[in-house]
C-alpha cells in the first residue's frame, strides 16, 4: 500500500474559481467553491445541471474540441486549467481520482481486477497490492475478487473494485460520479459508510456527487447545490437541507420525504 499523498496544507485542497464551460450554450457559469483536506463534500442537483461536467472539468476530461474551459481550478495550489494531456496524465490517479457513476462501463471486461487495480498503480510508479486495497474498499473475499472479471461480480463488489482503483496510489482527493444510484437501500447506507471509514483511515477527501438528500446529510461535511450550472447554495447539510436559504433547494426539499435525523430519507434516500 503506497504512503498517502498527502502534505500538510494551510489552505484548501482545491480551488475553484468562476469556472464557467460552454458547449454552444452554457453549462457552467461562475462556479466558485473551496474543498479542503480530509473531508467529504457533496455536489447535489437534478439531472442536467452539470454535476458530471464539473467532475469530468476537475480532471481535464472534456474533449478540447466540444467544450470551452475558462476560469481556475488549483489543486494543492497547482492551476490545472490550461494543462496539457502530458501534464495531466501523471497528476489524474495520483493526485486526483474519479470514479465513474457506472463501474461495469469504467472497469476492463477482459481483464482480471487485480491486473486493472495494478495497471493504475504501475502508471504511476507505486507499489500498489490488490488484496489490501480491495479489503479496505470493504470486500473481505479479496482472493476470490482480485482473480475474477468484472462481469463475474455483483454491481456492488463491482463499485468497491473501482473505489478500490481509484484509491491505488492514495489520491489526495477522490470525485466519485453518482456512486449510490444502482444499490439498493441497504447497499446505500453501506457504502456511504464505507466513505466515512474511507476519509478517517485514508486521509483522502471526497466529492460525491447525488441526487440525494438523504445521503449527502448522512456523509458530507458540506453541500453545494447547483442549479442551472450555478451553485446557488452551500454550507453544512443539514444547514442547507433543513433551513434552505435558495428558492431551489426550498422547492427540492418541500417535494420530497422529509429527511430524517439519522440522514435517511423517508422513502429511503
Amino acid at each position: 500500500m503506497p504512503a498517502a499523498n498527502h502534505e500538510p496544507m494551510a489552505g484548501p485542497l482545491l480551488e475553484v474559481r468562476d469556472l464557467q464551460i460552454t458547449r454552444g450554450a452554457g453549462i457552467l457559469e461562475g462556479v466558485t467553491f473551496d474543498l479542503a483536506a480530509g473531508t467529504i463534500t457533496g455536489l447535489f442537483g437534478e439531472s442536467g445541471s452539470g454535476k458530471t461536467t464539473l467532475a469530468l472539468a476537475l480532471l481535464g476530461l472534456l474533449p478540447p474540441e466540444q467544450y470551452q474551459v475558462a476560469g481556475s481550478v488549483r489543486l494543492r495550489g497547482r492551476e490545472l486549467i490550461g494543462l496539457g494531456e502530458r501534464e495531466l496524465r501523471p497528476i489524474r490517479g495520483a493526485a486526483i481520482s474519479l470514479i465513474f457513476q457506472d463501474p461495469i462501463l469504467a472497469l476492463n471486461p477482459v481483464m482480471r481486477v487485480a491486473d486493472q487495480i495494478g495497471e493504475v498503480a504501475r502508471a504511476h510508479g507505486v507499489e500498489a497490492p490488490a488484496g489490501p486495497l480491495l479489503q479496505l474498499a470493504g470486500l473481505e473475499d479479496s482472493r476470490r475478487i482480485r482473480r475474477a472479471y468484472p462481469h463475474e461480480l455483483s454491481g456492488g463488489e463491482r463499485q468497491r473494485v473501482a473505489i478500490a482503483q481509484a484509491l491505488a496510489c492514495r489520491p489526495a482527493l477522490v470525485v466519485a460520479d453518482e456512486p449510490f444510484s444502482a444499490l439498493d437501500v441497504l447497499r446505500v447506507l453501506e457504502l456511504a459508510s464505507l466513505f466515512e471509514s474511507l476519509k478517517r483511515q485514508t486521509g483522502t477527501a471526497f466529492l460525491l456527487i447525488s441526487h440525494s438528500p438523504g445521503v449527502l446529510t448522512r456523509v458530507a461535511d458540506t453541500v453545494l447545490v447547483l442549479h442551472r450550472g450555478k451553485i446557488v447554495e452551500q454550507g453544512p447539510p443539514r444547514q442547507v437541507f433543513g433551513s434552505p436559504g435558495n428558492p431551489y433547494t426550498a422547492a427540492v426539499m418541500a417535494a420530497m420525504p422529509r429527511v430524517r435525523r439519522n440522514g435517511e430519507a423517508a422513502s429511503g434516500g
